[in-house]
């Protein structure tokens, strides 16, 4: 878990632009944005990828999308729309083996996504 950049933003030891914090998540703004909102949303859980997800981390996923919602809104883009997104593996395009939701606001969301 050394290599974890988001573990050392939980842990203050790199310097992040956090919205929101509990005690199981952080959110913060993404550092290359893809849109005019893009904040990722993690477990301070360490989850490598979803494919390690099982049964008992089901209550935290819902939290994490109710997270999305709620920053949607306080971002002022929840009546115009966004995209939540979670990649996973490098195919997927995961770059941070964390796991996390990229919440996308701001413009027009096309597909395929880019």
């Amino acid at each position: 878990m050394p290599d974890d950049l988001f573990l050392k933003i939980i842990n203050r030891e790199i310097p992040a632009d956090i919205v929101y914090e509990t005690d199981e998540i952080l959110a913060f703004r993404d550092i290359n944005p893809q849109a005019p909102t893009h904040i990722l949303i993690i477990p301070k859980e360490h989850i490598r990828t979803m494919n390690e997800m099982g049964p008992g981390h089901t209550e935290m996923a819902g939290k994490l999308f109710l997270v999305a919602a709620e920053l949607a809104e306080s971002e002022g883009i929840a009546q115009e729309g966004y995209r939540v997104v979670m990649n996973c593996n490098r195919a997927g395009g995961q770059a941070v083996y964390h796991i996390h939701l990229h919440l996308l606001g701001g413009r027009q969301m096309g597909w395929p996504p880019g």
